[in-house]
């Protein structure tokens, strides 16, 4: 079996590639081919491969490659992990953003629509190439703004590219706890998009206990939500949201913390990465060594600027491990040896959610088997949920069709029909900004 990852000299492939030496069965993958533009981060991240693989018997083969069609031909499995404009251009989203007083956030308000404008168009031909060269294969996209590139992806592949979150496992992994559930035994009711999603309900033997968390301000205040929105707002709520919403419900003090901080999340990410693919580039040191004190870091510090804004202090340390190569390689072992499985996806809605329609890719549960995920039927979501729905994913066919016929004018109006973005004035510059700063986005007229 053939693994491609695209964006494989990206800092969390080593992540993937640790996840794949766990699986023994058959059918597993047996090849991995790592595709990026920039042979140096390709080394580095093959040095932490390799090391990874040092005590592991028989584990996948890993090869490097620069060239895309090369990379994709014969492949099985494809995982989508690009970066268009690298984190400088994350460090860029952000600063436009703040200076005209709005989020720059990667994939929420006006820096997620920066990212998608520029990545889009990349998607989009990748997912042309995937339909030539490797038409059999299933693409696993881990791009963000992870539901609308999926969206944009599925209009040339349909329903074999699949979006892949860890927010909500991690979220349902976190209620379960603490309700004393094991995770893998209880059934999260979730439903909404990539990073705009509830759990309304989280069922262990038929029975929902998510209203006994909800009436115990002690248990719904010791965990990440919790802390982070605070346990009245969760009770009006009758709900608890993915830690993204956060950006939505107290967006006056998330903006104002982003604008006080040293640095960005991107700019801190983007020296941060530098370093460590500084070091790698010694061959006195030991990557894999380098890549976990790296990590540690950068997982402790995940939405630092929130967390300090609702005194929710440190992240537990049972959050710091990762997840959505847990979904990635569940998800692939569901569809190559049709093991029927229940995962929270990125998948078009087929009816599912009756206010979008059935192109649009929505983010619920949904049985995985050698057919692909299939999305379970969810009730309705109430009004103020629907609203944020609706409202955001216009944006994001917006940004779409700006994506497709490039069309300034269109960037604007995603822009400005942002919730986030409170004026067209505003949208029009933000637009001027990011042109500026992005080559990328140079296609905009």
């Amino acid at each position: 079996m053939k693994l491609t990852i695209l964006g494989g000299g990206g800092f969390r492939v080593p992540l993937v590639y640790g996840a794949l030496l766990t699986d023994r069965g058959e059918g597993r993958v047996t090849e991995v081919v790592l595709h990026d533009l920039d042979a140096g981060r390709l080394r580095a991240v093959a040095r932490v491969l390799a090391e990874q693989a040092s005590t592991v018997d028989d584990a996948p083969t890993v090869t490097t490659s620069t060239s895309l069609d090369e990379a994709l031909r014969g492949a099985d499995f494809v995982f989508s992990a690009i970066r268009v404009g690298g984190l400088e251009g994350r460090a860029n989203d952000e600063r436009v953003a703040l200076d005209e007083g709005v989020l720059g956030q990667e994939t929420v308000g006006a820096g997620g629509i920066a990212y998608g404008l520029r990545t889009v168009p990349v998607a989009v031909d990748i997912a042309q190439r995937v339909a030539r060269l490797a038409p059999d294969a299933w693409v696993i996209n881990f791009t963000n703004p992870a539901g609308l590139v999926t969206e944009a992806m599925s209009r040339h592949l349909g329903d074999r590219v699949i979006g892949i979150c860890d927010s909500p496992v991690g979220l349902g992994r976190r209620i379960a706890r603490v309700l004393g559930a094991d995770p893998q035994e209880a059934w999260i009711d979730y439903v909404g998009l990539n990073h705009l999603g509830w759990v309304r309900g989280l069922r262990v033997a038929g029975r929902d206990e998510l209203p006994r968390l909800l009436a115990d301000p002690g248990l719904l205040g010791s965990f990440e939500e919790g802390k982070l929105f605070g346990t009245d707002w969760l009770r009006s709520l009758g709900a608890i949201p993915n830690e993204y919403l956060h950006y939505y419900y107290f967006n006056r003090e998330a903006v104002r913390a982003y604008q006080q901080a040293e640095k960005t999340r991107g700019a801190f990410l983007c020296d941060q990465q530098a370093h460590f693919y500084q070091q790698v580039g010694d061959p006195g040191v030991k990557a894999l060594d380098v890549w976990n004190r790296t990590r540690a870091e950068r997982e402790a510090t995940y939405m630092a600027e929130n967390r300090e804004t609702a005194g929710a202090g440190e992240r537990d340390a049972d959050d710091l491990s990762g997840g959505y190569e847990k979904v990635a390689l569940a998800l692939m072992r569901a569809i190559a040896r049709d093991e029927r499985t229940t995962l929270i996806l990125n998948v078009r809605n087929r009816g599912t959610l009756s206010v979008l329609d059935g192109e649009a890719v929505i983010e619920v549960p949904c049985f995985v088997d050698a057919n692909g995920a299939h999305p379970v039927a969810v009730d309705p979501l109430p009004d103020h949920a629907t609203g944020l729905v609706c409202a955001v994913k216009a944006v994001e066919r917006e940004v779409l069709a700006a994506a497709e016929s490039g069309s300034r004018a269109t960037a604007v109006k995603a822009f400005a029909l942002h919730p986030l973005v409170d004026s067209v004035n505003v949208a029009r510059r933000l637009v001027e900004g990011y042109t500026a700063v992005h080559p990328g986005l140079a296609y905009l007229t």
